[in-house]
């Protein structure tokens, strides 16, 4: 278990020192989404409709196989989506685009992972001002007609037209319930009917008050079936890698769910676990006598540079309530159909 989630899924002495500024954290917020309601705080309009991605704690809590849904959503039904995202938070520098061809750890792995699926159709840009980073690709990439926001929930300055929130059921996503810095929500749960429309993952924890939510939409998270990393169109079940000396590796930050779905599927793995966001090597992901090497996506892709043949990656795909695809297409026509009369 990371340090984080130790931290925050408990109730120490320290957690009652840190309530106070998480009240001060909670204030803030609400304050500053007033300021910008009543533009004391001026906030900026794009050209195209915006859509925001984020989850209700630090956890990702299934927000990027959400995003990768919608891109797949918008895509098929004839958008031209891009996603802007503030990337690496030790650095995240000026805008500039992420592409297949980038360094997978200066990018960030789950950015690098978006980069792979969408760069060719799809262009991703990270940058430390979201509304910079949003200019940019539209300048860059003139077609297209929906920016995607992955993160960013109380970035008021980016004016949007969807919020999708993504609600992990899990322990680990709600942790002790407290709001940052004393636990990992990012925002008051009593208060998250008010915020967009409600994407939920896992099934419901008898501990948490959903009654004054609004409407939520189911989203299954799937990785049931892995593919080579030297030849991605060869897939296999992982319950096939039964017989067979099995490797699993990730770093911490997803190894909970990662490691819990190995043993869930009954794999006799060697598991090996490594930091968040460690730089692996060669020789970590080299076993002479495995038959399968098998590592998270996001994990997998920052190895592809060195891997061999044994290397399968496991994504993690959404499946997602589509009455939830209908509302969001009706909601970007009539944008598309106010943009028009303008």
């Amino acid at each position: 278990m990371k340090l984080s989630e130790l931290y925050w899924h408990r109730i120490t002495p320290l957690h009652f020192l840190l309530w106070p500024l998480s009240v001060f954290y909670s204030f803030f917020l609400a304050l500053k989404k007033l300021c910008y309601w009543l533009d004391i705080l001026p906030s900026v309009k794009l050209p195209v409709s915006v859509i925001m991605v984020d989850s209700i704690s630090i956890d990702d809590g299934g927000k990027t196989p959400l995003l990768l849904w919608l891109v797949d959503c918008l895509l098929a039904h004839g958008f031209s989506p891009g996603i802007i995202t503030r990337g690496n938070y030790d650095n995240p520098g000026p805008p500039d685009a992420v592409t297949p061809a980038s360094d997978p750890y200066s990018a960030g792995g789950k950015i690098f992972l978006l980069a792979q699926h969408c760069g060719k159709s799809c262009p991703v840009w990270v940058g430390n001002d979201r509304v910079e980073v949003a200019q940019a690709l539209l300048l860059a990439h003139p077609t297209c007609n929906v920016i995607i926001c992955n993160d960013g929930m109380q970035f008021y300055r980016l004016e949007r037209d969807i919020d999708l929130v993504a609600v992990d059921f899990s322990e680990r996503s709600f942790g002790n319930g407290l709001l940052l810095p004393a636990g990992p929500l990012r925002m008051n749960l009593k208060y998250l009917g008010k915020s967009g429309i409600i994407v939920t993952n896992g099934k419901q924890n008898l501990h948490t008050d959903t009654s004054k939510w609004g409407k939520t939409y189911n989203m299954k998270l799937i990785n049931e079936i892995a593919y080579n990393v030297l030849n991605p169109a060869a897939h296999q079940l992982v319950s096939d890698f039964k017989n067979k000396r099995v490797h699993a590796i990730a770093d911490e930050d997803n190894s909970s769910w990662f490691f819990d779905f190995i043993q869930g599927v009954g794999l006799n793995a060697e598991l090996h676990s490594y930091a968040e966001n460690h730089r692996f090597t060669q020789p970590e992901i080299y076993f002479t006598e495995a038959d399968v090497v098998l590592m998270p996506e996001e994990n997998a892709l920052q190895c592809q540079g060195f891997a061999d043949s044994k290397l399968w990656a496991l994504p993690r795909k959404a499946w997602v309530n589509n009455e939830l695809q209908a509302i969001i297409l009706k909601k970007l026509g009539n944008n598309f159909a106010l943009q028009n009369r303008q």
